[in-house]
């Protein structure tokens, strides 16, 4: 047993720009960081990032400071230095973010308290994890000019969200990519956010399967799986689940989603699907069943992309690009040795953490 302690502080990052999604404009995001230590050497702490998304995480709900606190003082009681110890706490369940910033404030502390939780060649700076450029709705200059510009940062993979702007727009855009940067030059995966309509999503990707894509995620809403398969087998375009996996905990529920639905892909993102040990029984589950997946983060800060980034550079990725790219995002993220370069997310280890925002 230990004198275990735990806070949390609520952050407010602010976007460099509005940032256009399926659910609306976001100019700012709230997170909230979690802090473990022992009482006997408080400069040694452990930090998690709990930052649930509005409109689409199932702990986005009104008593979710309540429940930091709930827990909080859940973890000082229990005085177990151990992840076994938050795996089992019951009040957990249905809140993904709060198990993914304990998950991740357990390990950092475990590990000394040095924001590292996964010994890894990434952590070292001597590997670093392709990933692909997230390109955000928008007009079209505005998407054209983001295109651009990671082209010219060395990108060899990027992401586009569709259906925030006219359908013949989008296709003009991919194809001034395609001119510009032929297959397999550059890599374009969509994102589709489940804005295409299950009636002509067929005859979209259809038209969209010309410019050779990789994959789309969530072409339609989540919660029609017998469409979903309908439409997986007969895309052109291979097809990532991303919003799909949210609501399902148990093993059985995921295992029958897989089978039911027989996705090319599955986007795992741990603040939305509860922590590493979510992910991983996810990535155990699709191995048999020759479905690829890859990490995403979800708009978290700094704090978060680094626990991400480690787990994912402990896994076995099959050279697929990772989508650990947000960090760029916000005019008051927390400043880390992350660095993006060519493309890649490196580990710079001449550049400091500066945690006074959150200290």
């Amino acid at each position: 047993m230990i004198d275990l302690k735990a806070s949390f502080q609520k952050h407010t990052l602010k976007f460099k720009f509005d940032a256009a999604t399926s659910r609306g404009l976001l100019k700012t995001k709230d997170t909230w960081f979690i802090k473990l230590w022992q009482e006997r050497s408080p400069q040694f702490y452990g930090i998690g990032e709990c930052g649930p998304l509005a409109g689409l995480s199932i702990d986005d709900k009104p008593d979710f400071e309540n429940k930091l606190k709930q827990v909080c003082r859940e973890v000082e009681r229990i005085r177990i230095l151990n992840l076994s110890s938050i795996y089992q706490l019951e009040s957990l369940k249905d809140y993904p973010s709060i198990v993914f910033a304990l998950e991740t404030a357990m390990l950092d502390l475990i590990n000394g308290g040095k924001r590292v939780l996964f010994k890894t060649p990434f952590i070292e700076g001597q590997k670093a994890i392709p990933i692909n450029g997230l390109i955000w709705m928008g007009k079209k200059d505005f998407m054209m000019q983001q295109i651009r510009e990671k082209m010219d940062q060395g990108f060899k993979c990027i992401k586009m969200k569709i259906g925030g702007i006219d359908f013949d727009d989008e296709l003009a855009i991919l194809a001034d990519i395609r001119k510009k940067y032929p297959n397999p030059e550059i890599v374009i995966r969509l994102d589709a956010n489940g804005g295409l309509k299950p009636s002509d999503a067929i005859a979209k990707l259809k038209k969209l399967s010309k410019h050779n894509i990789q994959s789309i995620e969530q072409p339609i809403a989540a919660g029609d799986p017998e469409q979903m398969a309908k439409i997986c087998a007969e895309s052109p375009i291979p097809v990532a689940l991303d919003e799909e996996l949210i609501n399902l905990k148990t093993y059985e529920e995921k295992k029958k989603l897989l089978q039911s639905i027989k996705p090319a892909y599955i986007v795992l993102k741990p603040t939305l699907l509860g922590g590493f040990r979510s992910c991983r029984e996810w990535i155990d589950l699709v191995q048999p069943m020759n479905i690829g997946w890859w990490i995403t983060s979800s708009l978290e800060s700094n704090i978060g992309l680094n626990s991400i980034a480690q787990f994912t550079s402990s896994l076995d990725t099959k050279g697929l690009h990772q989508g650990l790219g947000t960090g760029q995002l916000y005019t008051n993220n927390i400043e880390s040795p992350m660095v993006i370069l060519l493309g890649n997310l490196m580990y710079d280890k001449s550049k400091k953490w500066d945690l006074k925002a959150i200290s």
